[in-house]
């Protein structure tokens, strides 16, 4: 019988992790059970392959695993700790960030929600972004997810 950390092939979360180069934060929490599945847990997910596809960094520079500091960002000072960390992307990781600051920079500078969305709308943005219209109600859910 299995172990239930287990796939179906016998690896752990914490060896594919492994296998895919990644070490730190989020090895050590897969090895503790922290991590439930190899996915991105980022809101909008860029890969045409899936969330649950990834590559070495030798590979794909998009598609390996990254850590994302979340829910503060490493820019607000945020720790690369358990409780403030998630699995990632690459790509799926720089463009939420790319995003909130963008965002974050209009409301400094005092555009409203609907001239940010405005904006954003006249901006072209990768897929799955591309095909959405931004609304007031997105811009602000954009910043707090």
């Amino acid at each position: 019988m299995s172990s239930p950390d287990r796939d179906c092939m016998g690896h752990t979360l914490a060896e594919k992790l492994r296998a895919l180069k990644l070490r730190g934060v989020l090895w050590q929490m897969a090895e503790r059970g922290q991590i439930i599945e190899l996915r991105c847990e980022m809101p909008q997910c860029y890969c045409p392959k899936g969330r649950s596809w990834f590559e070495t960094a030798a590979t794909s520079k998009k598609w390996a695993p990254n850590t994302d500091h979340y829910p503060i960002l490493k820019s607000k000072r945020g720790y690369r700790a358990a409780s403030n960390v998630r699995l990632s992307h690459v790509l799926c990781n720089q463009e939420d960030w790319s995003i909130r600051d963008r965002i974050s920079t209009m409301l400094n500078n005092g555009m409203s929600l609907q001239q940010i969305a405005a904006a954003l709308n006249k901006t072209k943005r990768p897929e799955p972004l591309n095909g959405i219209t931004w609304t007031p109600v997105l811009v602000r859910s954009t910043l707090v997810s």
